[in-house]
């Protein structure tokens, strides 16, 4: 699984940086999480409001920072088998 952070530096998209990280690490899913701080690389996603979530190139959140139960649910089911 692909997993990228989408932001330009401010707290809220650090801190889905790290929850992210966390939560992976947590829950051993096997995926490789790079952060996006690039805003024309962002633009490519067409989001607005950051901090947004990429997920195999898919775009499944954006402008909030999710509780750890809601990021735990949305990562293990995106895992493909």
């Amino acid at each position: 699984m692909e997993i990228k952070v989408l932001g330009t530096g401010c707290p809220k998209c650090k801190t889905l940086e790290k929850m992210v990280r966390d939560v992976v690490q947590k829950n051993a899913i096997n995926a490789t999480v790079t952060k996006v701080e690039d805003i024309m690389e962002i633009m490519k996603y067409k989001v607005m409001t950051t901090p947004a979530l990429v997920i195999d190139e898919k775009v499944v959140m954006k402008g909030k920072v999710p509780s750890d139960a809601e990021l735990t649910i949305l990562l293990k089911s995106s895992i493909s088998f």
